[in-house]
């Protein structure tokens, strides 16, 4: 590509992720503004991602992009305006994080003179859409961000000198205020110290025992009185009511009552995350609130740096990890299911005095 500082202005990036890819690539957004602190740089992510980088000032704008469903006729017309919007900014390089299909279409669409991407095993035609395909990578060692690397690392290759960053998320004062509202209607007092829960995964073999968390959650507010805030998707609010019915009164629930931002908005107030292998503990240590989380099979080395802000706890099992979706081809996973609660709670005695004498930023 040659010398992009030089002549690169409006750049957008596409991470058509799941929302923890989305939090991963922040590093990669505040790069390249810090690089070129003139250019403008855009961001395009699957819809509903967008609250979490509207107060990014690193972006100069977010677009969202629809996957599907609902009215055809409004799909159709809201893809037709995202297109005309796109062409409208005259992006001169587009950087496509992933190797999709659907990325890959949009960055032909955006009809910008430089397109890059890695090649990975995306499908042939993309070497006709792209103007450069890397077929290597270089990963950066650590103390890198493993998982703010995977987008780093494509910049690197486009020629672009950036360092090693962690990921990091901006919370706007409006999404803090809706915030405060959820949380006092579900019964936490503004100035309240809390702990955040996540049991829930996209993929169940993640998850632990919905029993094992009520134990943990009940046992901590039986020791030092605070309560815990379980959050989830409105498809996991039944399941986060359920946990919430056996402990004792100290946990509540606001699953399915947050956008992503007001979402980052109530872990930034939260003074510990707790939860499995998911988006909410990226989002959780991007907004600075220390994180403990639950692994199993899949390897953590992959995606966090384990410090003094995000630790994790995983089964005393040899098999671990085994990268495996669950066991003997069914999606549940015998080192999480045989794990006792006793575990997760030595763990999170060790953080909860730093934890809970930690100050709230009040703003950021």
């Amino acid at each position: 590509m040659g010398n992009v500082q030089s002549n690169v202005s409006n750049i957008l990036v596409i991470q058509m992720g799941d929302v923890g890819d989305v939090v991963l690539a922040t590093a990669s957004f505040h790069a390249l503004k810090d690089l070129l602190p003139k250019a403008r740089v855009f961001a395009l992510v699957r819809k509903g991602c967008g609250s979490l980088l509207s107060a990014d000032p690193a972006l100069s704008g977010v677009f969202e992009s629809r996957r599907g469903g609902g009215n055809p006729l409004d799909a159709a017309r809201e893809n037709l305006a995202l297109v005309r919007n796109l062409r409208a900014e005259r992006f001169d390089l587009v950087i496509d994080l992933r190797t999709g299909d659907r990325s890959a279409l949009l960055a032909l669409l955006a009809r910008a003179p430089e397109k890059v991407a890695f090649a990975g095993d995306g499908a042939w035609w993309r070497r006709h859409v792209f103007t450069t395909l890397f077929e290597t990578l270089d990963t950066a060692p650590p103390p890198a961000h493993p998982g703010a690397d995977q987008s780093l690392r494509v910049l690197r290759a486009a020629g672009f000198a950036v360092g090693n960053l962690p990921p990091r998320l901006h919370v706007s004062a409006e999404a803090d205020s809706a915030a405060r509202e959820i949380l006092a209607a579900a019964g936490v007092l503004p100035d309240a110290r809390f702990l955040t829960v996540n049991p829930f995964s996209r993929w169940k073999y993640k998850e632990w025992k919905p029993d094992r968390w009520a134990e943990v959650i009940a046992r901590l507010g039986e020791r030092h009185g605070i309560r815990s805030v379980l959050i989830g998707t409105p498809e996991e609010s039944g399941a986060a009511a359920r946990i919430v019915e056996t402990t004792g009164g100290a946990g509540v629930s606001i699953a399915g009552k947050t956008s992503l931002g007001e979402l980052a908005a109530v872990l930034r107030r939260s003074r510990l995350h707790l939860g499995v292998d998911s988006a909410a503990p990226h989002i959780a240590a991007a907004v600075g609130t220390p994180t403990l989380t639950l692994f199993g099979p899949s390897d953590w080395r992959a995606w966090i740096v384990a410090d003094g802000l995000c630790r994790v706890v995983t089964p005393d099992m040899p098999c671990i990890p085994c990268g495996r979706k669950g066991c003997a081809g069914k999606e549940r996973s015998a080192c999480l299911e045989e794990m006792p609660a006793e575990r997760m709670l030595d763990a999170v005695e060790e953080m909860l005095p730093a934890a809970l004498a930690r100050t709230i930023p009040a703003g950021r």
